[in-house]
This record gives structure tokens, C-alpha cells and sequence, in this order.
């Protein structure tokens, strides 16, 4: 349907164009195929991809109905009856891994740090352990916390900076202007940090695990996404569920403290907060006995002991 109505490939003189068959999408956010397939080997993988959904005995989601209520029954009836969908997420809280199963290790010296600090004052800036920015987007990242005047907990991992493997270097005279307002570390306790106290905003890549947990916690988010899915759900968090803003265009200093300001100060972000928490008070009962989540994994069992 993408190429028939000529979304894809993306022009960009058409990057902005919304999408009408699928709000709040635009062309940006879509994922392009022939940006990383010729033509053929796009074509093949989507087909590919079809024929094993519609083949399968069931799908499996890592959602909850009321975040997706009209996507998920969208997808049902594509599916129809015969491929049943079970939406069991979040998983992490399924889980009694949870940080746990992190492939690097963990600084826990930033919960001490979290814990001297005013209730949702701190923004969490973390991009997860894939995605990589340019020197010069970091250099503007780095002034952008230190002029948001606001405390950070900032996950600065080897290798983050794309052409180096090593630990990032911060631009000279950083640290005493951030003094004790900002803690760097290599990696952090995603789950644990965003359930404390202090913890008000995450600026984050938008990885569908990063943004579940976050709406969990009831975080409000600074969404810059980067490549697949990302753009979408960043998309879904400013336009749908409306607990956070996106960050886009060019890496500024000036756009960034601007940004952290809107997301943690003001009437504006006190209503985010409202239905950031409504939202978590949502996915809380869905976990419950008896709730959606719940149900979805009896029916599962269920499901696999039929075949």
C-alpha cells in the first residue's frame, strides 16, 4: 500500500507529508527498504516476511491492549480468526531478570547519585547500546544538558561516538560547568533508574523495550530516534500518547536546552505528566489478576498446549 499511494521509496521533498491511512505517521518515520535493499532484495525480504505471518499459528506481541487498541485490532483483522494475536507485554515486567540480562556491566554508583536528588528533577539520557552519533552531535548534546541548567544522569558507553570504540572524550571545561548537577557512567540500571524518585525525564532513542519501561515508571521522554522501528514509536509518543516530545532536525545546543526545559518545566509538561501517568496506571491493570496482559498469557498457554 506504501508504494501504491507513493510514500515509498521516500522523496525528500516529501520527508514532512503525513500518512492519512495510518495518523500520526509521516513519510519520515516510515522504514524505507531501499535505503539498505535494491529493489529485488526489499521486495523478497517484505514477501518473505508476509507469507511467514500469515503462515504462523498465532502472533506474539510485546504490547498491551489499551496502549494499541486500534493497531492491534487492525492487525486482527488482517490476520482474521484464524491467527489469533496475544498482546503479553510488557515483558520486562514478566520477567524477574530485568537488568539483569544486560550485556554490559552495570555502574550502580548512579543510584547513590539519584538518591541525593530532588524528586523528578533528574533527566535521563540514555540511546541504548546501538546507536552511535557523530563527534559533533555529541559535543552539542554535552552543552545542551550542561545549559538546561537541569540535573542529568547521562549514559556516555564505549564506542557511543560512531569511528571510535573507546570511551568518549568530553569537551574540555564540561565537567566543571556540570560540577555535581551531572553524573556520567559507561552503563546504567535502566529499569532501577527509571523507577526512582528523582527520575522526572528520559531522553531516549525510543527501542520499544526502552519505551515500555519508561511508560511503566510513568517517565515522560525527549524522543530522538534513529533507524527501524524508532521514529515510529517516537512518533506514536508526541502525537498519540502524548507523554513527551520529539526532538528533531539538526543536533543544536540551544534546541536541546530548549527541549529539556519544555519536557520538565512549565504547565505544559504538568499536563504530559498527567497522561504519562494515566498511561502507566493502564498498563499497571493490565498486569493485574485478571487483566488484559493476564488474559492474553492464559490464552497463549492455552493456545500452544491445542497445536
Amino acid at each position: 500500500m506504501l508504494r501504491e499511494k507513493g510514500y515509498l521509496p521516500a522523496k525528500e521533498s516529501e520527508l514532512n507529508r503525513p500518512i492519512k491511512e495510518m495518523p500520526p505517521l509521516r513519510v519520515s518515520d516510515l522504514f524505507d527498504p531501499s535505503k539498505y535493499f535494491n529493489e529485488e532484495m526489499g521486495n523478497k525480504i517484505l514477501a518473505l516476511s508476509t507469507e511467514t505471518t500469515t503462515n504462523s499459528s498465532g502472533a506474539v506481541v510485546n504490547t498491551f491492549e489499551a496502549l494499541e487498541t486500534p493497531e492491534l485490532q487492525s492487525v486482527r483483522d488482517e490476520l482474521g480468526a484464524t491467527i489469533p494475536v496475544f498482546a503479553i507485554g510488557p515483558l520486562h515486567k514478566l520477567s524477574n531478570n530485568g537488568d539483569r540480562s544486560s550485556l554490559l556491566e552495570q555502574d550502580r554508583s548512579c543510584i547513590e547519585w539519584l538518591d541525593t536528588k530532588e524528586p523528578g528533577s533528574v533527566l535521563y539520557v540514555s540511546f541504548g547500546s546501538v546507536v552511535r552519533v557523530n563527534q559533533d552531535d555529541f559535543t552539542e548534546v554535552a552543552w545542551g544538558l550542561a545549559n538546561s541548567g537541569r540535573p542529568f544522569l547521562w549514559v556516555v558507553r564505549p564506542g557511543l561516538v560512531a569511528g571510535s570504540s573507546g570511551k568518549p572524550d568530553l569537551p574540555d571545561g564540561f565537567r566543571e560547568a556540570v560540577e555535581d548537577r551531572g553524573k556520567m557512567v559507561d552503563w546504567a540500571p535502566q529499569a532501577e533508574v527509571l523507577a526512582h524518585h528523582a527520575v522526572g525525564g528520559f531522553w531516549t532513542h525510543n527501542g520499544w523495550n526502552s519505551t515500555l519501561e519508561s511508560i511503566f515508571e510513568g517517565v515522560l521522554m525527549l524522543s530522538r530516534p534513529s533507524f527501524g522501528d524508532q521514529p515510529v514509536t517516537a512518533r506514536y509518543v508526541q502525537e498519540t500518547w502524548r507523554t513527551g516530545f520529539l526532538v528533531e532536525g539538526k543536533v543544536e545546543r540551544g534546541k536541546i536546552e530548549k527541549a529539556i526545559r519544555r519536557l520538565m518545566e512549565g504547565e505544559e509538561a504538568a499536563e504530559v505528566k498527567e497522561r504519562a501517568d494515566e498511561l502507566k496506571k493502564q498498563m499497571l491493570m493490565c498486569l493485574e489478576d485478571g487483566g488484559s496482559t493476564q488474559q492474553a498469557v492464559d490464552k497463549l498457554v492455552d493456545h500452544i498446549l491445542s497445536l
